[in-house]
């Protein structure tokens, strides 16, 4: 039978949706035109404020115990990193903010999970992961400290207490943006709970969960900032907190600042080389390369 005009149309305007419904494939640009894409921006925002603090401190708006000159702070840099100690004190907060994050994955995960799919537990305690979201984790620090003393387990505790709100909340955001018929297609092709849950929720709220872990994270880290910085102890180690602890304590503005930036460092660090590439490897499997 031959084909008519509005068949002809008709083709013309399925494939069109067709193509409208498939991801753009574009080639990717060169790895270091992608480095240099990610890591300069930082680097220029970090010489306009450098040089914006010079001319401050150039024009003795405040005294030098106030606002020391940029160099004095690369010294006092320079003379920890030098002697190794300034890695020490990094590993020191590093690694129990990566063990404290990722305990609050492995409790905030399934939590986050019952709380979006369970009615009850939703009216139950979703207002409380919410209200503890918005609650400084440096309230929780006394509160931890009489309770297990200082140590390390007063340490995790604040920062748990930081991260598994933003982690549950994050994934219960991303589970509430699923399309209805996702679920329902998999209970039709006998997908148990555990089944769906893995394959089909997760799945299709990485976006939000993602968001969800990087907020987690960034709780962490200022959890465990909030933590080191008060509850001081030689049984804790020497952290970033402790070591900008001792900088105020001896009136020592090059070491604060110095403890400042490197906590910055850190955090500016995780976030290019794990929560950006997941983000974009996110993004990309989806289509969305516009963000990109």
């Amino acid at each position: 039978m031959p084909r008519t005009d509005s068949d002809t149309e008709l083709a013309a305007v399925g494939a069109g949706l067709d193509a409208l419904d498939t991801p753009a494939v574009e080639q990717a640009p060169p790895l270091w035109r992608r480095a240099l894409r990610s890591v300069a921006p930082p680097v220029v925002a970090l010489a306009a404020v450098v040089v914006v603090w010079q001319i401050l401190w150039s024009t003795a708006w405040w005294p030098e115990f106030k606002l020391p000159a940029p160099q004095a702070v690369w010294d006092e840099f320079w003379t920890s990193a030098s002697t190794g100690e300034v890695f020490g004190i990094v590993w020191t907060s590093v690694h129990r903010a990566i063990l404290g994050f990722l305990a609050g994955v492995v409790i905030g995960t399934p939590l986050g999970l019952l709380v979006a799919r369970v009615r009850v537990v939703r009216a139950a305690i979703g207002p409380l992961l919410t209200g503890l979201q918005s609650l400084p984790s440096v309230a929780w620090v006394p509160a931890a400290v009489l309770w297990f003393g200082i140590n390390d387990a007063a340490v995790y505790f604040v920062v748990l207490l930081g991260s598994i709100p933003s982690i549950a909340n994050g994934l219960v955001s991303g589970i509430d943006q699923v399309p209805p018929i996702l679920p329902r297609v998999g209970k039709v092709m006998g997908a148990g709970r555990y089944a769906s849950a893995r394959y089909i929720l997760l799945p299709a709220a990485l976006p939000g969960y993602l968001a969800g872990l990087k907020q987690g994270w960034a709780f962490s880290w200022r959890s465990l900032m909030a933590a080191e910085l008060i509850a001081v102890s030689p049984q804790l180690g020497l952290g970033l907190g402790a070591y900008l602890s001792h900088g105020q304590n001896f009136n020592d503005m090059p070491k604060v600042l110095a403890a400042i930036f490197l906590i910055l460092l850190v955090g500016v660090g995780i976030d290019l080389l794990v929560f950006r590439p997941l983000e974009r490897a996110v993004l990309r499997a989806r289509g969305l390369t516009a963000s990109l």
